[in-house]
């Protein structure tokens, strides 16, 4: 019998392997989110609090009206920018948790260069295009340092980047307290404030600062250079097998180095917009915890720079929201903290059901490619 005769054969409509990985990059973190909101709901009931109460608080001091959502969005600005700090050299297979070190010494930088920039009344913009630069530029030497480390000497990059966080905060304390520091900073010791004419001002018509919207920005043109370019192929190949990468003759160094650069200068940035947007001088409220919190956002996000924003904000928002909790419920502002902390446990032990789920296995499915 012909194959025209038998007629069309039955065929069944599948998921390929990539949507089936694409399924379980999403499932993992939304259960992992899930499963640390039950934890942190029987953390509320130990101590005597409603979990309905607190997350009811939570959307409404994050996203309840106008003001709480611009609040949100203005508390992601610098979560974006330090997660794409951890996110990029996590593309290239390093671990790089030095972006809160970068964020000071970046904000540090800003707040340097622009004591002559303001005693010789430079133009407001040049000065936040030279600060904005020096800012990046201090950023990415300092990352771009452990990735040398890294590839050139063999340093454990996670180490070599916490430690040079520690001395970038040194540095900073040092001269905030001593040569730049501020006569009239007798409580806190600052550097010489920037002034209102160097401040930059919110995006028109909301009360969002334009670090957001720069964050935004990176994490589009971030995507598009390693999910849609030769470097970002070639930095992904190096992250999967960098001996396969080095023969088949990839800059591996420069690779490395430039991936760690690009997250210092992003971290960096985050400083600039800190020190001109937030403080306007730079102190010790630099040090206020976001490059620990974007490697969370990152994680959460799977490394994936447009997925790092909607991620963010979420942070954002239940950021926005401790005073609200803290009102309300007569609970410590820090009580977000912990709750970030559960989520990033219970994201690190989630890792292990990659791959362990058989739904999104092609092979125990039956599915054909």
């Amino acid at each position: 019998m012909s194959a025209e005769a038998a007629g069309p054969i039955p065929t069944t409509r599948t998921p390929n392997v990539r949507t089936l990985k694409l399924a379980e990059s999403v499932f993992v973190p939304v259960f992992a989110l899930v499963g640390s909101f039950l934890i942190f709901s029987l953390f509320l009931l130990v101590i005597g609090k409603s979990p309905v109460d607190f997350f009811t608080l939570v959307w409404t001091g994050g996203f309840g009206s106008s003001f709480s959502i611009q609040q949100s969005l203005q508390r992601s600005a610098p979560l974006i920018l330090t997660a794409l700090a951890f996110a990029i050299p996590a593309r290239i297979g390093l671990t790089m948790i030095g972006a809160e070190g970068a964020l000071v010494l970046g904000g540090f930088t800003a707040a340097a260069i622009a004591i002559p920039l303001v005693t010789s009344g430079a133009a407001a913009p040049v000065a936040w295009l030279i600060m904005a630069i020096t800012s990046m530029a201090a950023g990415g030497l300092w990352i771009g340092l452990a990735g040398w480390l890294r590839h050139y000497r063999g340093v454990n990059e996670t180490i070599s980047s916490l430690l040079l966080s520690y001395i970038a905060i040194a540095i900073m304390n040092f001269f905030v307290e001593g040569a730049l520091r501020d006569p009239a900073s007798a409580n806190k010791p600052s550097t010489m404030p920037i002034g209102d004419a160097y401040r930059i001002g919110s995006i028109p018509g909301t009360d969002v600062h334009w670090g957001f919207a720069a964050g935004v920005v990176l994490a589009i043109i971030l995507y598009i250079l390693m999910s849609r370019t030769t470097f970002g192929f070639a930095a992904r190949m190096t992250g999967g097998n960098v001996r396969a990468a080095k023969a088949q003759g990839l800059p591996v160094g420069f690779l490395v180095v430039t991936c760690c650069a690009i997250a210092g200068c992003c971290a960096g940035l985050a400083g600039f917009f800190e020190v001109t947007v937030i403080h306007g001088q730079a102190n010790a409220s630099l040090v206020a915890g976001y490059g620990f919190t974007g490697i969370l956002v990152a994680f959460l996000a799977r490394h994936n720079p447009l997925m790092i924003v909607p991620v963010a904000i979420i942070f954002g928002a239940i950021a926005a929201a401790g005073g609200l909790v803290q009102r309300r419920m007569g609970m410590p502002d820090a009580t977000v903290l912990v709750l970030q902390g559960i989520i990033f446990v219970v994201l690190l032990a989630s890792d292990t059901l990659y791959g362990r789920i058989k739904f999104f296995q092609p092979e125990a499915r039956g599915d054909r490619t």
